[in-house]
């Protein structure tokens, strides 16, 4: 990893940790809007990796790799925060699936089909299923659900980051992650199957959707839908 006057090569550097950098752009962009392109996540993430290597310095006793993706990360988010990527309505739909889902529920005492999710919305099949896709599914626990604010919030703090205040860190605590646990073994059996494969054998939508014989778009829906039960399931604990 050194040129032959005893420097980094930055050039094997970069191709060495950029399997990094898509891995932290595919995990940041399932919980984005679908107007957020991959490919721009990755271009930002390389640079930031090229200053995690101008920067880093091992006498710190960091690790580069931790270093590195604290940078790229970080790159990623100042991009977003400084792009209009994000509609208010967005927002607003991702609460009105969540609504309308826990009130079909309520209604009819076991898990909703999407049509009768989309008949609390009062809107058709595919119009929720387009909701579905644009909201593309987010994470599980928000500011807001401990007594955050409401819009003025910063959504990628809320949604993206990845720090030690995240409210995520609530998983941690093992009654939540009880709750979890059963939230999703009482999830829809395809919805199941497509939380273990992203989430626990760490498979892309595309990969999912060979599995499942379906679209990306599909499988994209059916995660945005897992992500709205089991949000609505862990309000309850």
């Amino acid at each position: 990893m050194y040129t032959a006057k005893g420097k980094l090569d930055t050039n094997i550097l970069l191709k060495q940790y950029s399997p990094l950098v898509r891995r932290l752009a595919h995990q940041m962009i399932a919980r984005l809007p679908a107007n957020v392109e991959l490919d721009d996540l990755v271009q930002v993430g390389m640079i930031g990796l090229t200053d995690a290597l101008s920067r880093f310095d091992a006498a710190h006793g960091v690790q580069f790799e931790t270093f590195a993706t604290q940078r790229i990360r970080g790159a990623m988010l100042d991009e977003l925060r400084g792009g209009d990527w994000l509609s208010r309505g967005t927002r607003r739909q991702q609460r009105e699936i969540e609504e309308a889902m826990h009130k079909a529920e309520q209604k009819l005492g076991r898990s909703a089909s999407e049509s009768e999710i989309a008949a609390a919305m009062g809107v058709s099949l595919s119009e929720y299923q387009d909701a579905l896709t644009k909201v593309r599914g987010t994470q599980l626990v928000y500011l807001e659900d401990i007594g955050g604010g409401e819009d003025g919030d910063d959504y990628l703090d809320r949604h993206v980051a990845d720090h030690a205040n995240n409210p995520t860190a609530l998983l941690q605590d093992a009654r939540m992650r009880s709750a979890l646990v059963e939230a999703i073994k009482a999830l829809p059996e395809r919805e199941a199957y497509v939380m273990s494969m992203y989430y626990e054998h760490d498979m892309n939508l595309k990969e999912i959707a060979a599995v499942l014989k379906v679209t990306e778009s599909r499988v994209c829906q059916l995660h945005s839908q897992a992500i709205a039960r089991l949000r609505v399931k862990l309000r309850e604990h």
